[in-house]
């Protein structure tokens, strides 16, 4: 089964974080990566620019409308994420606590909705 990881965390506090934590944290992003990758787990994972170049669409009666940045102004911003393949719910967690990010902001799992193809 595929889950989405996606990781939240305060944007602020990893910019206001000292050069080399930030070096640390990397280190610990590449390491988790790699282990994810070995075990057979990993199946796509970005980092996200910043929330400040993000856009919203919206479309409400045919018309497009645009908004700079997020949705919603939140403590934790979603920086990234990682799609994984785990037998459960159990181990996707057991998968998500790992991630550095968890340290200091929080992972959502997600399972991913399977459709059954078209006959």
């Amino acid at each position: 089964m595929q889950y989405l990881l996606l990781i939240y965390t305060p944007e602020n506090a990893e910019a206001a974080m000292p050069p080399a934590e930030g070096r640390t944290m990397m280190a610990d992003y590449l390491t988790f990566t790699q282990n994810i990758r070995k075990a057979g787990n990993f199946v796509a994972g970005d980092a996200l620019q910043p929330t400040h170049t993000a856009t919203t669409v919206r479309v409400r009666d045919g018309k497009v409308t645009t908004t700079d940045g997020p949705f919603a102004e939140t403590k934790e911003q979603l920086g990234g994420y990682y799609l994984i393949n785990a037998k459960n719910l159990d181990e996707a967690i057991t998968i998500a606590a790992q991630i550095p990010g968890a340290k200091h902001g929080s992972i959502e799992v997600r399972p991913i909705m399977v459709f059954a193809p078209s006959a």
